[in-house]
C-alpha cells in the first residue's frame, strides 16, 4: 500500500512538473509574441524589415539563446505539430483574407484563378517530384519511395499565402493581387488535398483505374469543401437575420460569426474535405451576406477581431519557424554530409523556380485567348511578377514536411532529416532573400 503510494505521489510530482514547464514555455512564447509586435511597430517604416522578417529574427535569436543555455539540447520552447498548425492557426488566417478580399475582382478572374492554383499547381508538384527523383537517387540521400518523391513535389508546390500578399498592395493592383491572392490559397488547398490523397492510396501499383479515380476524388473534394464553406455562410446569414441578435447583445453576432467560421473548417476535417477552401468561401460569403445582417458595432468588432486572429497567428508561425530551425536535433543527422544537404536545398530551390515558371507563363498564354479587352489580360510583366511572388514556402511547406518525414514528433532517419532540414533551409532562404531582393 505504502510502494503503491508512493508511486502515485511520484506520477503526481512528474504530471505538475510538467505543467508547470509547459506554463513557462507558454509565458515565454506569449512574450516574444509581444515583443514581435511591439519590436514590428517601432520598425514599420523600415523597408528592410516587416513582421515576418521580424518574427523569424527573434524565433532564429531565441533559439540560439535556448541551445546556449540547455548545452545544445533543445532550441525549442514548444513541439511543433501539424495539426496545432492545421487546427488553430491556419483557419484564421484563411478566413480572414476571404473576409476581406474584393470580390468584384476575385470573382471576375476567377476561372484564371482556378487555372493557376489547381491545374498549375499539380503541374508544379509533376515538375518537382520528376526532378526531384533523377537527383536525389544520384545523391543517395536515403531511402526514399514514390510516395515521398510525390509528397516533395505537394510540399514544395505550396506557396506562402502570407508572405506573397505583402508584396502586392489590392488597391494599387487589383488584377495582381487578385491573381496571386486567389492562387495563393487554392494552391495551399490543392497541395493539402493532393498530399493526403497521396498518403491514402497504395501507389505500389499505379494503373489507369488507380488514376481516374484519384483525380475523381480530387475534383469531389474540391467541389464539396466549397458547398460546405458556401453554405455554412449562408446559414449564419440566415440566422442572424431571423433571430436578430443584435437587439439584444452585439456579442451573441460577433461569437455566432467566429464559431460558424470555424465549424465549417473542423466539419470539413471531420469529412476528409479541404478545409481551407470550405473556410476561405465561408469567409466570402459571410462578407457578403452575414456582414450586411449584423449591427454597426458588430461590423466593426468583427472586422477587427477576425484581422486581429490572422496577425496573432501569422506572427506566431514565423517565430516558430525561426526557432525550430536550430533544432539540433534534426542537424545532426546532416552534419556529417553538409554538402549533400546544402546540395538538396539547391536542387529544390531551382526545382521550385522551374516548376512555378513551367505553369505560369503556358496557363497565362491561355487565359489570355479567353479574354477579349486587353486590360483584362496579362502580360509578361505581369506574368513575371505572378512567377516571382509564389516563390515563397512557409508554413503549410513546413507543416506537410514534419507529417511526412517525422514518427511521434522525431526525426528518425538519415533522408528524413535532410528533408526536413532543407525544407526550413527553402522557406527560410525564400522568405527572407526574396524580400531584401524586392527592396534592392
Amino acid at each position: 500500500m505504502a510502494l503503491s503510494l508512493a508511486s502515485v505521489l511520484s506520477k503526481s510530482e512528474d504530471v505538475v512538473g510538467s505543467d508547470h514547464s509547459s506554463v513557462v514555455s507558454i509565458n515565454l512564447f506569449v512574450a516574444l509574441l509581444c515583443a514581435c509586435i511591439i519590436i514590428g511597430h517601432l520598425l514599420e517604416e523600415n523597408r528592410w524589415m516587416n513582421e515576418s522578417i521580424t518574427a523569424l529574427a527573434i524565433g532564429l535569436c531565441t533559439g540560439v539563446v535556448i541551445l546556449l543555455t540547455s548545452g545544445g539540447k533543445s532550441s525549442r520552447l514548444l513541439v511543433f505539430s501539424e495539426d496545432l498548425f492545421f487546427i488553430y492557426l491556419l483557419p484564421p488566417i484563411i478566413f480572414n483574407a476571404g473576409f476581406q478580399v474584393k470580390k468584384k475582382q476575385f470573382f471576375r478572374n476567377f476561372m484564371t484563378i482556378v487555372l493557376f492554383g489547381a491545374v498549375g499547381t499539380l503541374i508544379s508538384t509533376g515538375v518537382i517530384s520528376i526532378g526531384a527523383m533523377h537527383f536525389f537517387k544520384k545523391m543517395n540521400i536515403g531511402s526514399l519511395d514514390i510516395g515521398d518523391y510525390l509528397a516533395i513535389g505537394a510540399i514544395f508546390s505550396a506557396t506562402d499565402s502570407v508572405c506573397t500578399l505583402q508584396v502586392l498592395n489590392q488597391d494599387e493592383t487589383p488584377l495582381l493581387y487578385s491573381l496571386v491572392f486567389g492562387e495563393g490559397v487554392v494552391n495551399d488547398a490543392t497541395s493539402v488535398v493532393f498530399f493526403n490523397a497521396i498518403q491514402s492510396f497504395d501507389l505500389s501499383h499505379i494503373n489507369s483505374s488507380v488514376a481516374m479515380q484519384f483525380f475523381g476524388n480530387f475534383l469531389n473534394l474540391f467541389v464539396s469543401s466549397t458547398i460546405l464553406g458556401v453554405l455554412a455562410g449562408l446559414l449564419s446569414a440566415y440566422i442572424i437575420k431571423k433571430l436578430y441578435f443584435g437587439r439584444h447583445s452585439t456579442d451573441r453576432e460577433v461569437a455566432l460569426m467566429i464559431l460558424m467560421a470555424y465549424l465549417s473548417y473542423m466539419l470539413a476535417e471531420l469529412f476528409y474535405l479541404s478545409a481551407i477552401l470550405t473556410v476561405f468561401f465561408c469567409g466570402i460569403v459571410m462578407s457578403h451576406y452575414t456582414w450586411h445582417n449584423v449591427t454597426e458595432s458588430s461590423r466593426v468588432t468583427t472586422r477587427h477581431a477576425f484581422a486581429t486572429l490572422s496577425f496573432v497567428a501569422e506572427i506566431f508561425i514565423f517565430l516558430y519557424v525561426g526557432m525550430d530551425a536550430l533544432d539540433i536535433e534534426k542537424w545532426k543527422f546532416v552534419s556529417h554530409s553538409p554538402r549533400t544537404s546544402v546540395g538538396v536545398s539547391a536542387i529544390l530551390l531551382g526545382l521550385v523556380l522551374v516548376g512555378r515558371a513551367a505553369f505560369v507563363f503556358p496557363l497565362s498564354f491561355l487565359s489570355n485567348l479567353t479574354k477579349k479587352s486587353s486590360y483584362e489580360k496579362i502580360d509578361i510583366k505581369q506574368q513575371v511578377t505572378i512567377w516571382w511572388a509564389g516563390l515563397m514556402r512557409g508554413a503549410v511547406s513546413m507543416a506537410l514536411a514534419y507529417n511526412q518525414f517525422t514518427i511521434s514528433g522525431h526525426t528518425q532517419l538519415r533522408g528524413s532529416a535532410i528533408m526536413i532540414t532543407s525544407t526550413i533551409t527553402v522557406v527560410l532562404f525564400s522568405t527572407v532573400v526574396r524580400h531584401y531582393l524586392i527592396c534592392v
